[in-house]
């Protein structure tokens, strides 16, 4: 096999499937990136078991064929290159030679019929989703993914197919974000089915801000197709709790809030709380927040929003990190606390279907 491409290009191209390489493998073929040339096209793949990304680029193909390479090392290789052109010419025994300018480097690869194929989804169900649309929603969600290996079902993202829309919804069990997006599809395609987080993490770095990406869901699998990058992973298996059952149904007071304004406050004042309570309380007075923390020995924090809040004065603790982090990922200018009484959850709204609950903490 030999082909010759841009290095820009080539490097473009490793970094689409590298991330999904296995550091600790006991096949060492897992750690290698599948180079198959043929076409004006270089293919790459790359695989842990578990998840798979197959990505394409241009190159001028001047003997077809396939190997595979170390895919960090090569990764690393191509970045140092020191000229555009990048020529790759791989012998029977899959060594390979990178010529670039002045530099010349040779790698051992491994025979491609080692390398386990991505699956087939022959009876799939297929959905067809704007990118811009599944990258806003994981967006809003991911971050409330539980990383407690002990409650795997919750180590990913339920996405529920129901009523021609997508539901996406992530929880640890503390908190819970959850957002709908509207899609159409036929009855006979619903579904509900769990993404594990190195999937969601990995759509979160590829997807874009155009084009579609098509959905189709086999038996324990799920593939994504965006423009012609493959993300393919099995599913985890299990029942996802009933999560509506943790959504208040009333709300005595909403408080409307400055996003970033409020985002910021909570952080200054989160600087002090405390280690072992690590919570920051509000209070709520007319027309005004207070903001509070504070850590015995070390000292405390103190600061007043003016907001519309017409109610009766009282008090409710959040952990900092949790309050922040729906805060960080929503773009909107302003949000809405809905609030019921000092031990009932806190929800999160905005003006489109998205909401975060959060369970609130007690502080004496």
């Amino acid at each position: 096999m030999k082909f010759t491409l841009q290095k820009d290009k080539f490097l473009e191209g490793l970094q689409v499937v590298q991330n999904v390489v296995s550091t600790r493998t006991t096949l060492p073929i897992l750690s290698n990136v599948l180079l198959q040339a043929a076409d004006g096209r270089l293919r790459l793949m790359t695989t842990d078991l578990e998840v798979g990304v197959q990505g394409s680029i241009e190159a001028q193909v001047d003997r077809a064929g396939g190997t595979t390479l170390p895919a960090r090392k090569l990764f690393t290789i191509v970045r140092e290159l020191p000229a555009s052109e990048v020529v790759v010419d791989v012998d029977g025994k899959n060594t390979a030679s990178i010529r670039s300018g002045q530099s010349h480097f040779k790698i051992m690869g491994l025979s491609e019929d080692e390398f386990p194929p991505l699956p087939t989804f022959d009876h799939s169900k297929d959905f067809t989703i704007r990118q811009k649309d599944l990258r806003d929603g994981l967006k809003k969600t991911a971050y409330a993914i539980s990383t407690d290996e002990t409650r795997f079902v919750l180590n990913g993202i339920l996405c529920s197919f129901k009523e021609n829309k997508l539901t996406l919804v992530a929880t640890d069990g503390r908190r819970l974000a959850l957002v709908d997006i509207e899609l159409e599809f036929p009855r006979s395609q619903e579904t509900e089915v769990i993404v594990p987080a190195k999937v969601v993490n990995e759509l979160l770095r590829l997807l874009g801000d155009e084009g579609d990406a098509k959905i189709s869901i086999g038996e324990n699998q799920i593939a994504f197709d965006l423009n012609g990058t493959i993300l393919v992973s099995k599913l985890i298996e299990g029942n996802y709790p009933n999560y509506r059952q943790v959504i208040p149904a009333e709300t005595r007071e909403r408080i409307p809030l400055e996003r970033e304004i409020f985002l910021q406050a909570v952080h200054r004042v989160s600087l002090l709380a405390s280690e072992k309570s690590n919570s920051v309380k509000l209070v709520f007075g007319k027309n005004n927040i207070d903001i509070m923390a504070n850590t015995p020995e070390v000292g405390e924090a103190k600061e007043s929003l003016a907001v519309n809040y017409k109610g009766k004065e009282f008090s409710i603790a959040f952990n900092p990190e949790f309050l922040m982090a729906p805060l960080r990922n929503l773009t909107t200018d302003e949000v809405y606390l809905d609030l019921i009484d000092e031990m009932s959850p806190g929800v999160l709204k905005i003006n489109t279907p998205f909401l975060y609950v959060l369970m609130p903490m007690r502080v004496s």
